[in-house]
């Protein structure tokens, strides 16, 4: 068989760093880890190339090539999913698909050959087996979770490996917790599956042998769902696996706010080589965190557990939410003031959505509150549902908020009071690289020559060197960062 993995294009989103990416000289920012899994997962024999319309264009030529396509595809990635079936239609190239987008909707790609949803370790198999014989199904479809102990490495090969920012590796799926807005656990589950520290050290070993350096991101979820397996198993490898490479890799993760609490598992995070943690904080007000079930969020000084988390050496970018039934119309003052406030440089505030699969998008659905289906766009203004506060207003509101934490000087003034009180732990997030003398030129250029408000970016610039040079390249980071956000959201100052 002669397989062509396709990644669909994204859109220009908050997480794609679509303009920040210019200045490191990438491309993409993240690697299509899902796809690479199931390449994984395929026969040896099989000879496999991997499209990332990220990249690249999609020629004839390759679709011709292959025996199969497969495509596996995000909500916000249902556009170029389009146009990637009518160009494989109109070369009669058979389609395999899997992801959320289908598993969510299956219904809407009547036009697919054959749909392999859930969870591949499980429903992709099957497929191959009646491949096999000669009998494929149009659907593989489970209620089961997979047991990724058996997972296999992902095919790092496949990947134009220097043309992305961020690398990625998945060390848990599921979730303990309930949100109402989120999908995750009905996706996979409340029970916290983990892989072996084996193979997460085998991944690595993969990664560095590609000569990957920088960036990893671990995308599961909830990076902490087992604490103690984190702390007894997996921390204390990768820390002796990095302390034996001298530190080539930067790790990122998601995790939930009670982190704060665990001075034990921050440490080991931070010697691991965590430099960053994405939170969902979602809002300061409390009858808004009992509406959506944030129970891990409850009775909290919230600011104080993101300080704690920034004082152990991990920076917290964070996502917040506006749109909540419980949502008062000074909620928009209370978030530009919370992450003013708690130094959160990059801070994720979008509208409540329903994905169609949480138990948000039920009760909406039984309220008859509905309008149409989600788009998994974070900065496109839209929202699924009719929201309690006016629409209007709250799209105001909104506004309001991105131009609060975005515009320069309120941007500017969020990285100097972060870098005030960040010690970096490790050197690779300082050292000065070729890439990274680059990037500060063209900050130079873009953000402090040609850019009307270029007098924020060189007063951090001149602070940094005369308070804290050492996080000099954090702070030409960051001015980048701002200038992507108010790219993205379309902030004028």
């Amino acid at each position: 068989m002669n397989i062509l993995l396709i990644q669909p294009k994204f859109p220009d989103t908050y997480w794609s760093f679509k303009y920040a990416l210019r200045f490191v000289s990438k491309t993409v920012n993240n690697i299509p880890l899902g796809l690479i899994t199931v390449a994984a997962l395929l026969p040896d024999k099989w000879q496999k190339q991997l499209v990332d319309l990220n990249l690249e264009d999609l020629k004839k030529e390759q679709i011709i090539w292959a025996d199969y396509i497969f495509i596996s595809a995000l909500s916000v990635q249902i556009d170029s999913v389009r146009q990637i079936i009518y160009q494989c239609k109109q070369n009669n190239t058979k389609i395999v698909a899997g992801g959320p987008l289908f598993s969510d909707e299956p219904e809407l790609f009547t036009d697919i050959d054959h749909l392999v949803l859930n969870e591949a370790e499980i429903t992709l198999p099957r497929f191959l087996k009646d491949l096999e014989t000669g009998s494929p199904k149009k659907t593989y479809h489970t209620s089961s979770h997979a047991d990724i102990t058996s997972s296999p490495a992902p095919d790092y090969s496949l990947l134009k490996i220097n043309k992305y920012y961020s690398a990625g590796i998945q060390y848990t799926r599921g979730c303990p917790h309930d949100c109402e807005f989120c999908d995750i656990t009905a996706r996979l589950g409340h029970k916290v599956r983990s892989k072996s520290p084996l193979q997460i050290i085998n991944e690595l070993d993969r990664l560095l042998e590609c000569g990957w350096k920088g960036n990893v991101f671990f995308v599961d979820d909830n990076f902490i769902g087992n604490r103690h397996k984190l702390k007894s198993e997996l921390l204390p490898e990768m820390i002796r696996w990095m302390r034996h490479h001298n530190y080539p890799f930067i790790f990122i993760t998601e995790a939930t706010i009670n982190l704060s609490d665990d001075p034990e598992l921050m440490q080991l995070m931070v010697q691991a080589g965590f430099s960053r943690v994405f939170v969902g904080i979602e809002t300061p007000d409390e009858k808004s965190l009992a509406e959506c079930n944030k129970t891990q969020n409850y009775n909290r000084d919230l600011i104080k557990c993101v300080q704690t988390i920034q004082k152990a050496g991990i920076e917290v970018s964070a996502g917040f939410i506006v749109g909540f039934d419980n949502d008062q119309p000074n909620i928009f003052q209370r978030q530009v003031d919370f992450i003013q406030k708690s130094g959160i440089i990059t801070a994720m505030v979008g509208l409540l959505n329903a994905p169609r699969r949480s138990r948000l998008y039920q009760r909406l659905q039984e309220e008859g509150r509905l309008l149409h289906s989600f788009s998994g766009d974070n900065t496109d203004y839209s929202i699924n549902f009719v929201p309690a506060m006016s629409h209007e207003r709250l799209m105001e509101g909104y506004k309001k908020i991105v131009n609060g934490i975005y515009s320069s000087k309120p941007y500017y003034e969020r990285i100097k009071t972060f870098l005030k009180h960040y010690n970096p732990a490790f050197k690779t997030q300082t050292r000065v690289t070729w890439i990274k003398f680059i990037a500060f030129l063209k900050s130079i250029f873009y953000i402090g020559i040609i850019n009307k408000d270029r007098v924020y970016y060189w007063q951090l610039i001149i602070w940094s060197i005369m308070n804290k040079p050492k996080v000099l390249p954090l702070a030409v980071t960051y001015s980048i960062f701002g200038y992507h956000f108010r790219k993205v959201y379309r902030v004028l100052n």
